[in-house]
């Protein structure tokens, strides 16, 4: 059984295209609203640990546009409440920032040196998951942009057949 699918036809396959495409594009929108929440939450309520880098550097990957992004990593320990942990995030929120440069990618790594102490932070409710600067990511409003168009998309496809 064949699945034949196109944008721009009228017919039941489109209408079901078109109503897929909300349903995605407001689940990664949902997805967004919940990462930046919890990314709030992490901020508000975060407290200082030290922690040591142990490793920095920048991923390379492709685009969806084509080109190339980058995103910084970093790894650090750090103790909390008598117990280890590593951390890996720059930021709380869970979707990480891209950069369409490297040295832009570096420049947010500035001051996290291999080897270094450094001031990390902990949510309470959440200790394993450390992160090295407490402000928010715009990345989780990027989702949230995204999933939005994409329903969108879905619900004027809806509206013209």
């Amino acid at each position: 059984m064949a699945l034949n699918l196109s944008i721009g036809s009228d017919g039941p396959d489109s209408t079901r295209l078109a109503l897929l495409m909300i349903v995605v594009g407001v689940a990664v929108a949902g997805y967004g609203g919940y990462d930046y929440t919890q990314q709030s939450e992490a901020v508000a309520n975060a407290v200082e640990v030290d922690a040591t880098v142990v490793e920095t550097g920048v991923e390379e990957s492709s685009s969806r546009r084509g080109g190339v992004e980058y995103h910084p990593t970093v790894e650090f320990r750090y103790r909390y409440d008598g117990a280890n942990y590593t951390g890996t995030d720059v930021y709380p929120a869970s979707t990480q920032s891209n950069f369409d440069t490297e040295s832009a990618a570096r420049s947010v790594l500035d001051g996290y040196g291999e080897g270094e102490r450094v001031t990390a932070y902990v949510d309470p409710n959440a200790p394993a998951a450390g992160f090295l600067k407490a402000e928010e990511s715009t990345a989780p409003m990027k989702v949230i942009g995204v999933g939005g168009l994409f329903a969108l998309f879905g619900v004027v496809s809806v509206l013209r057949s």
